[in-house]
């Protein structure tokens, strides 16, 4: 196991991200009334509002006790987070591509797991789009810079994981 550049420099990303959630976040809390939309593009295309999620993807969980709510969000999602970045920082296993990828999912999950600490009403989302019916859903659950990030990182560590690529050290 070698420390180096390449196995350091996406964490960067995460950072960024991380920076980038709570400084948008802030932003909206600042700006926006709870649960109203401060604005709109497209029409009803893309909107800002503020809204808040004291549970994970979708309001899953919504319903669990506080204590529950507590260890499945907050604790475990630590551990897990824990677990991956030692697995990050001590595997020669992964791709640049790779590495970049679960930089972007570290960060974002530490931007909502940092939400779900400090925020007693839950994970701010705020960016609500139209989704037009399609899977029977009218609007895109709201999500933020985090999720973005969860999802863009997940998304493209699949595909890594589907095409052969060169490992990095």
């Amino acid at each position: 196991m070698t420390f180096n550049r390449n196995r350091i420099l996406p964490l960067i990303l995460s950072a960024v991200i991380i920076v980038a959630d709570q400084i948008t976040k802030a932003a909206i809390v600042a700006k926006i009334d709870l649960y109203s939309i401060g604005a709109s593009f497209g029409g009803d295309l893309l909107r800002i509002i503020h809204t808040r999620n004291p549970a994970v993807a979708f309001s899953l969980g919504h319903s669990l006790p506080p204590q529950i709510r507590t260890v499945l969000f907050i604790v475990l999602p630590l551990i897990v987070l824990g677990a991956v970045l030692v697995f990050f920082l001590r595997s020669d296993d992964f791709t640049t591509a790779q590495r970049w990828a679960v930089a972007a999912v570290i960060g974002g999950g530490l931007g909502n797991l940092i939400d779900r600490i400090f925020r007693p009403m839950g994970v701010v989302d705020f960016v609500d789009v139209k989704f037009f019916g399609i899977f029977g859903l009218e609007r895109w659950p709201t999500f933020n810079v985090a999720d973005a990030a969860v999802v863009v990182g997940g998304l493209l560590l699949a595909v890594t994981l589907l095409l052969p690529q060169k490992k990095s050290s």
